[in-house]
């Protein structure tokens, strides 16, 4: 039985997200709290496996109290924020300060969206009580993120990456250590909209190479980084010497919209042995049969290791296919990835 604390300042959707999490006879809600203070005190007498916590509440605010309770008496903690600009921004710093995970509310009245956010919710509570909580404290510790250098010049190298729970700063250990000249990246991130296109200008902000929401058609160079934008899937295309992405709208592929799957597919096909297949952190399977693809086409393929994924779920099962030819911690996966690329006769 996984024991669940929610915080949320809205009796309502205190009521509706314990009807939500109790449905799955797993699950046990062992108390509610309309504030930080309350909450503190319910931790402390009740030791919940999981907190989900809302974002705006009085008093102290969800970021202050996650990181109280991070530095004081770690849990795996799930936000739940409003699907709006200001909620994407505030979410990333969740993410930054040691959340696993978020569940986006979809409308101001919780009622409209419950249905929508359910599955999702039940999910990341059950992965949550699965992870090392110590391993979350350290991935909100910044790594060494000074840029690597590249020396190639060749511009029809790919490097594709997937992603998903903890992935926001997974990926930015990765992405800020990348010189300007680095190949191409192309990103898929389990997010919802508008969370990606905050994630993309963070990491643009923090990165010595371009980092971009995704536009249909937009053009894969050296420097540059693409991230897939939520709820639409990405591919990659290629026109005589050139790359460059396509959007597009679809069913879910293994689960997710976008899928890692189906960006790593459309690398094998289009860009084959030129391009690099990267999977981190994140519970599921997408991207692990896509990935496997990709090393069938040639491609060289890393996966990030057990010790340093907050969740070691799509990596291990790509491991599991036979998809991975080297596993490496999250501190070396940059570099791994630009040796591997000086190696790619192109």
């Amino acid at each position: 039985m996984i024991n669940v604390l929610i915080v949320d300042d809205s009796a309502t959707a205190r009521s509706l997200i314990k009807s939500v999490l109790e449905s799955d006879r797993d699950i046990n809600v062992v108390g509610a709290a309309p504030d930080a203070y309350i909450a503190r005190d319910m931790i402390v007498k009740l030791n919940p496996d999981v907190v989900c916590l809302d974002v705006e509440m009085p008093r102290m605010d969800g970021i202050t109290f996650l990181k109280k309770l991070m530095q004081h008496m770690p849990k795996p903690v799930i936000m739940v924020s409003s699907l709006t600009r200001s909620g994407a921004k505030t979410t990333l710093d969740a993410l930054e300060s040691g959340a696993i995970d978020f569940v986006a509310k979809p409308h101001s009245n919780i009622y409209d969206g419950i249905d929508d956010i359910k599955e999702e919710l039940v999910e990341k509570v059950k992965s949550a009580a699965k992870v090392n909580v110590k391993k979350l404290t350290l991935s909100s510790k910044p790594l060494n993120s000074k840029p690597l250098s590249y020396l190639s010049e060749t511009t029809n190298k790919i490097i594709a990456i997937g992603a998903s729970t903890g992935g926001t700063e997974a990926l930015k250990e990765v992405i800020t250590k990348m010189p300007r000249n680095c190949p191409g990246i192309i990103i898929v991130q389990h997010m919802p909209p508008k969370f990606t296109k905050s994630f993309a200008e963070r990491l643009n902000q923090l990165s010595q190479i371009e980092v971009v929401e995704a536009r249909n058609r937009e053009s894969v160079t050296n420097g540059k980084a693409i991230l897939a934008p939520g709820s639409y899937h990405m591919v990659l295309r290629r026109v005589g010497a050139k790359y460059h992405v396509e959007i597009g709208d679809g069913k879910k592929v293994s689960g997710h919209k976008p899928s890692v799957d189906v960006m790593f597919n459309s690398v094998a096909k289009v860009a084959g042995a030129n391009a690099i297949g990267v999977i981190m952190t994140g519970m599921g399977a997408d991207g692990a049969k896509g990935l496997l693809n990709m090393k069938k086409t040639g491609s060289p393929t890393i996966g990030q290791d057990e010790k340093t994924s907050v969740v070691y779920g799509m990596p291990k099962v790509a491991y599991n296919l036979g998809a991975v030819d080297t596993q490496a911690k999250l501190e070396d996966i940059a570099g791994e990835i630009l040796n591997v690329a000086k190696k790619i006769k192109s």
